[in-house]
């Protein structure tokens, strides 16, 4: 399989490669992490401009109809300037709004939300994750029952990332059946500040905002519905599994990072009189980092390029194969990074040590490898 760029990705790779190195350094993400937002109004703006928030959407709402692995070196580069702006969140939202089995707006003239989410008007994030739900993705105990001419929204949903920053938000409720049916999961387009809805929100460990959604009698239109009522599972699993193949590639551009930024401490860290890239056991640590680098940008452009296909349990299979590769990856490259740097590599001033909580968080990101491997054996 070739894995190389074509030259039209290769050219929106570097734009936005010069667009972080210009608007996105490291001093100017630390301010956008403690800002009051968390996000940058200026750098989505800019991402908006670049076609970056178009990309995957389709031509008829205003987007260039990319794929998973045209959006890919975006994902990597991304993830080497440690981008904290809601972009995995909203075009995962985008995705499932995009599904073949979303018919809940209006498609004639193009569907109003994906057009305003290419233009960078509108961020979504999906409200899915529930208490005790243990990354299973039919765990939904939030209701929504009908009433008059739309439905009533009761629950609590965890974690909900970039939910702070959203305009809508994408929610997972139960219109029938038990909870843990794969059957009976109906999805929302709700307002963020919808009457009833109230977010408690947080920073996580690798300086993301994420919020606990709480549900108490919001009331939406019928028309808020994505798909058919509680035949929304199939949507969920699709979008899912895209975002966590974007992830993979994000992982391999903080991977990259980290693998730069150590061998250049490493040949400029002196001891005994000289670099201490010069013995030989870091020589052979960095030599694994970059073989396990390597290997993970492989495995996610496989991801990125089976997501494209019809068949879910080969989608399944191959996105959970990524997934637990990536995260023993990330495992190796972020602590060994972390280490050869010495105790400067757990400080704040250090761009590594950002890079290894983002790293670590991936791997916790939309199941673990415990999960993803069980996943795999049942897709096999």
């Amino acid at each position: 399989m070739k894995f190389d760029l074509s030259e039209e990705q290769q050219l929106l790779a570097d734009s936005v490669q010069r667009f972080l190195e210009r608007d996105y350094t490291f001093e100017k993400r630390k301010a956008v992490v403690a800002s009051d937002a968390g996000y940058s109004p200026d750098a989505w703006k800019a991402i908006a401009d670049l076609g970056l928030l178009a990309l995957p959407i389709p031509t008829e709402h205003g987007g260039f109809g990319g794929t998973a692995v045209d959006v890919m070196p975006v994902m990597e580069r991304f993830g080497g300037a440690l981008v904290v702006e809601p972009y995995l969140s909203t075009l995962m939202c985008a995705r499932m709004l995009c599904h073949p089995r979303a018919g809940g707006h209006p498609r004639e003239g193009g569907d109003p939300i994906l057009s305003a989410i290419a233009e960078g008007q509108l961020k979504l994030a999906f409200a899915h994750t529930e208490d005790g739900a243990r990354y299973d993705l039919s765990h939904v105990a939030a209701t929504a029952r009908r009433e008059g001419d739309g439905y009533v929204l009761d629950g609590v949903k965890r974690v909900v990332m970039h939910g702070p920053q959203a305009d809508r938000l994408l929610i997972s409720a139960r219109t029938s059946g038990g909870i843990r049916d794969e059957a009976g999961i109906s999805l929302f387009v709700v307002d963020a500040k919808a009457a009833g809805l109230q977010m408690s929100a947080y920073r996580t460990i690798d300086e993301l905002r994420a919020a606990d959604v709480s549900l108490r009698g919001v009331r939406v239109p019928a028309s808020a519905m994505v798909a058919a009522e509680g035949e929304a599972f199939e949507i969920i699993d699709d979008g899912v599994d895209y975002a966590t193949a974007l992830l993979c590639a994000e992982a391999v551009g903080a991977m990259k990072f980290a693998n730069e930024t150590t061998l250049d401490y490493l040949k400029t860290r002196k001891q005994f009189g000289v670099p201490i890239g010069h013995f030989q056991a870091l020589q052979h640590r960095m030599v694994g980092m970059v073989i396990e680098a390597e290997q993970s940008r492989s495995m996610a452009s496989l991801a990125c390029a089976g997501v494209a296909g019809d068949d879910r349990r080969a989608r399944n299979a191959i996105v959970s194969a990524a997934k637990v590769r990536i995260s023993a990856a990330a495992r190796a490259v972020s602590q060994e990074s972390v280490q050869l740097h010495g105790g400067m590599g757990m400080t704040e001033e250090l761009k590594v040590s950002h890079a290894f909580r983002r790293l670590t968080a991936i791997r916790g990101a939309f199941g673990d490898e415990d999960t993803h491997l069980e996943r795999m054996a049942r897709a096999g």
